[in-house]
């Protein structure tokens, strides 16, 4: 099975209170807040690393070994985005992809694995002492369902469908980079 680790990162991080995208740039224990959530994944060795940019230019922050997609439609919501890097990975070839998202900074290169290789499916979810998080994998059974626009991604799907959902208990803190107060407590 050819997997694509994921990584959502074209939002403006309006609840951070800064220039749009600024959140994934600010610099924290030495790197771009982004670069926190690249390295794991990319770390996991699946079969590419795909990064979605909209309202920032990321392109110094991408490895060179990664595929930056553009989403020109981020602000209708993370579901574009999405859509975006699924039907890459579509055309790619690709058999699933395993999502996270760039304010993630403290996903594990073993929850990406984890989640890649775990039976089950067609969509595994990393928990964190039992509560859901990320990264998540949905196979390519589940692409045509997954909604176009708005910010629900994945999740109007996992709640329609419980019994498509394997849940894999991961090491690592899914704590979610979303304000200047939030940072400051991951720091």
């Amino acid at each position: 099975m050819s997997t694509a680790a994921v990584i959502l990162a074209a939002g403006t991080g309006s609840r951070f209170r800064g220039k749009p995208g600024e959140k994934l740039l600010v610099v924290t224990h030495g790197r771009p807040l982004l670069a926190h959530a690249i390295d794991p994944a990319r770390e996991a060795h699946l079969d590419e690393l795909v990064i979605v940019e909209g309202s920032t230019d990321l392109r110094k922050l991408v490895p060179d070994d990664a595929t930056l997609l553009h989403n020109s439609q981020w602000q209708s919501g993370q579901a574009t985005s999405l859509r975006v890097a699924v039907d890459w990975c579509q055309r790619q070839g690709h058999d699933a992809v395993v999502v996270g998202l760039g304010d993630l900074p403290g996903l594990t290169v073993e929850a990406w694995r984890a989640v890649a290789d775990a039976p089950g499916g067609p969509i595994v979810i990393a928990t964190y002492r039992g509560r859901r998080g990320h990264p998540v994998r949905l196979d390519a059974d589940v692409w045509p369902s997954l909604p176009i626009d708005g910010d629900e991604g994945a999740r109007v799907v996992i709640a329609r469908h419980p019994e498509l959902v394997t849940e894999v208990a991961c090491s690592g803190s899914p704590i979610d980079i979303d304000t200047r107060e939030d940072l400051k407590r991951w720091s």
